[in-house]
């Protein structure tokens, strides 16, 4: 087995629609769930459509562009691991299609964040197993 450098907590693998997410994204997909009946898109996964109730559903790729909704910026360390990179914003990402997640920005400051900053999918590979969907501003 490989060793584990990377010091963050991970994603737990072991609910199906989390490893089946994360799945997509070892493959450098970013794949949201989209209602086979009423096409609405959704995440995080869950086995209902919010919408019409249908189970019905499928693993839709998405376009990997977005916008920023949202940001916090932690002046403080809420675990150890992150405490070499204080301060830092993690953002909440509108996707193109409608749906929202929580990420990081590779290649922007805290002070240059901005709502509506328009952003797209990179991934990065933290472990042999696991790839996490980050995003960088559209154009680098």
């Amino acid at each position: 087995m490989a060793e584990r450098t990377y010091k963050r907590s991970l994603p737990r693998l072991r609910d199906p629609m989390a490893a089946e997410f994360y799945g997509h994204c070892k493959k450098h997909e970013l794949r949201f769930q989209r209602c086979k009946d009423c096409h609405t898109w959704r995440h995080v996964p869950r086995d209902l459509c919010a919408k019409c109730g249908s189970f019905n559903w499928e693993w839709a790729q998405s376009a990997g562009k977005g916008k920023v909704f949202s940001w916090t910026t932690a002046m403080q360390p809420m675990l150890p691991p992150f405490a070499d990179d204080v301060p830092y914003s993690p953002v909440v990402i509108e996707m193109d299609e409608g749906v929202r997640l929580v990420s990081w920005l590779t290649d922007v400051a805290n002070e240059e964040l901005r709502l509506g900053l328009p952003v797209e999918v990179v991934f990065e590979d933290v472990t042999p197993e696991v790839t996490l969907p980050k995003f960088r501003r559209v154009g680098t």
